[in-house]
């Protein structure tokens, strides 16, 4: 057993590692939709690898990188909200690489290991990319912390102060849409931003310091893997959605706890006065 559950739990603690930072700036910066239209770009790389008897995962991430490049470019330009353009944008890509699925003979594109995934399947090769793609977010979120909270928290301020916004944020979205190719193959397309923002807005109402918030939302992202990954393995049910389940459970129960605290805040009040 050990020796089948290693790959997908060292998987799973590289996915924690990686939704701490990238999740708490996608919630920060309010890139729900974003993640979304990278994500669904996955199908279609992936039905182009196919077409063009390329490797999935390389057609994938050059998918994901060519839109976050296009939409960063196109929200500039654009006389219209960007939560409107990116919906547009999510939408016509997943219809897109559906039927460009479907013009493929039948059986080359699993879509339902693409759409769900599934941590229990990864093998050695695998890990290692996901490894080297979470090595090289650290260290660029690691070096260039300051400059990226600045521009997270008020983006004209940052120009002033001299920071390269717009690189910096060039290189945030290149490397956010890698992240979210690689890691598609372990929990499929329609999940992985669910998997990046969950854990991140649940540690929001919790915590006083940006730090505070990547580190919590690493830890509730661990919960929801591990406890995912054992209702896979005992109930025989899909890895990634039961990931997210428990991502949710865990946000719903955070709400909860919140309420409760904040009507002991206010019967405290109460007595005061």
């Amino acid at each position: 057993m050990i020796d089948m559950l290693w790959v997908p739990v060292c998987a799973g603690v590289l996915l924690a590692i990686i939704a701490g930072p990238l999740g708490s700036f996608i919630v920060w910066q309010r890139m729900a939709y974003f993640g979304e239209s990278l994500a669904h770009a996955s199908l279609l790389g992936v039905a182009l690898g196919v077409f063009y008897q390329q490797p999935a995962l390389l057609s994938t991430v050059i998918s994901c990188v060519g839109v976050a490049v296009f939409l960063g470019l196109l929200q500039k330009r654009v006389n219209v909200s960007i939560n409107t353009l990116l919906g547009i944008v999510a939408h016509s890509l997943l219809a897109l690489g559906l039927v460009v699925s479907s013009l493929l003979p039948g059986g080359q594109i699993n879509l339902e290991a693409l759409l769900f995934g599934d941590l229990l399947m990864l093998d050695q090769g695998s890990l290692m990319v996901l490894l080297v793609v979470v090595l090289v977010v650290l260290l660029y979120v690691s070096v260039y912390w300051k400059a990226l909270l600045n521009i997270a928290v008020d983006e004209n301020l940052a120009r002033i102060e001299g920071i390269p916004v717009d690189r910096l944020q060039c290189i945030t979205l290149i490397l956010l849409a890698t992240a979210i190719a690689v890691f598609i193959h372990a929990v499929g397309l329609l999940l992985i931003v669910s998997l990046l923002i969950i854990p991140a807005a649940t540690a929001q109402g919790f915590c006083r310091t940006p730090l505070q918030m990547v580190l919590m939302s690493s830890i509730l992202c661990l919960l929801a893997v591990a406890g995912g990954m054992c209702l896979s393995w005992e109930a025989d049910t899909p890895a990634g959605p039961s990931v997210v389940i428990f991502a949710g459970a865990l946000f719903f129960l955070s709400i909860t706890i919140k309420q409760i605290m904040t009507v002991k805040q206010h019967k405290r009040e109460d007595i005061q006065y």
